[in-house]
């Protein structure tokens, strides 16, 4: 008897380790044990290929209808393929950015990671995801009541640059809506330069009045100046009349629309938030000449020279890089309490270039 059992254990071990009943083991408990053991293993195991094989083949199914849903919409409603195509297109962009977002807070909380240390394209990511969920919210907070999500797709069909963030424009309306916004804040140039003008008399050594004041003909007689010229008067900029802290309110505001802020509130909100962006675009320029303007591809290059005051949609790669790298031989030489002159400098550079810089 011992020597039965001895055979059905060894049996029991062959078939745990090569998977084979042995022979003359047909009615043990060993075999039934082993045999049941043998039966849910492969049963749990093709479960879970079946299941992902099924998920596999739903997948495929999902993207086959959605490519013949596409080339149906493509070939009887362009139109509308195009609206549909930017849509798409436009959310995995704002999740891809969403989850860029998410990595880099977790990196500055976990590595103790200040702003300014980030490298140019973080700070460029989190300046433009911040800026694109506050023009976000209001369209949320619309679609919240019940079946207002019907009236909020007429309005974003109808107003897109209102409405829409970037990541929801066509091409062709994104040179468009740039264009539209840069004649905007333009059309403020003329009065801040105005206002530089009606500070010189407040200037006390007569030579930096002098440079000041030759420096605003200029620019307003449609020249360009070079930045030697507004080197020379930047210590104007960090104290009165001109620091950011001594700008009149009228003043404030008009520079209030080369970042398209709100101008209508109380006078130290905007002296803070003019602060805030001077600062920040000061920490931007010391990343970006880090990395090095020929590192950036077209479209952060168009972006860079948009944020500083130019319509890049203008000009030619050759022209974006040219005026970039004379903005950054300004800015790098520039404190933090002489980002009043970053300011102004978005319109003393950008107001005739390019057409003034071949003269």
């Amino acid at each position: 008897m011992s020597l039965s059992l001895a055979g059905v254990c060894r049996g029991s071990a062959l078939v745990l380790l090569h998977g084979i009943r042995p022979a003359g083991v047909k009615n043990g408990i060993c075999t039934h044990v082993l045999v049941f053991s043998r039966l849910s293993l492969c049963n749990h195991y093709s479960s879970s290929k079946a299941r992902l094989g099924l998920s596999r083949h739903v997948a495929s199914r999902l993207r086959w209808a959605n490519e013949k849903y596409e080339k149906f919409l493509q070939r009887r409603f362009p139109r509308f393929y195009v609206l549909y195509h930017t849509f798409m297109t436009g959310f995995r962009l704002l999740f891809q950015n969403a989850k860029e977002v998410r990595i880099i807070k977790t990196k500055m909380i976990s590595n103790n990671v200040k702003f300014q240390n980030l490298s140019y394209r973080e700070m460029e990511t989190l300046r433009l995801f911040r800026r694109d969920m506050i023009k976000a919210i209001p369209l949320v907070l619309i679609s919240i009541p019940p079946f207002a999500n019907y009236l909020v797709f007429v309005l974003m069909y109808f107003f897109p640059r209102q409405l829409l963030i970037r990541h929801f424009w066509t091409p062709r309306q994104q040179n468009e809506f740039q264009r539209i916004y840069h004649s905007r804040r333009a059309k403020d140039h003329a009065a801040i330069l105005m206002g530089l003008t009606k500070a010189v008399p407040a200037v006390t050594d007569s030579r930096l009045q002098s440079r000041l004041l030759d420096l605003c003909n200029k620019v307003q007689s449609g020249a360009q100046p070079s930045v030697p010229e507004i080197q020379a008067v930047k210590g104007l900029f960090s104290g009165p009349p001109l620091g950011i802290k001594r700008l009149d309110a009228d003043h404030m505001r008009l520079l209030c629309s080369l970042f398209f802020l709100t101008p209508w509130l109380p006078a130290f909100a905007v002296s803070h938030r003019l602060r805030g962006q001077a600062l920040e675009l000061l920490q931007l320029d010391r990343a970006l000449h880090r990395l090095g303007v020929h590192e950036l591809s077209e479209s952060e290059l168009r972006q860079a020279c948009y944020l500083r005051g130019v319509d890049s949609s203008r000009l030619n790669i050759g022209e974006c890089q040219d005026w970039l790298i004379q903005w950054l031989k300004l800015s790098n030489q520039l404190k933090e309490s002489e980002t009043s002159l970053l300011l102004h400098s978005m319109v003393l550079l950008s107001a005739n270039y390019p057409k003034a810089f071949y003269l």
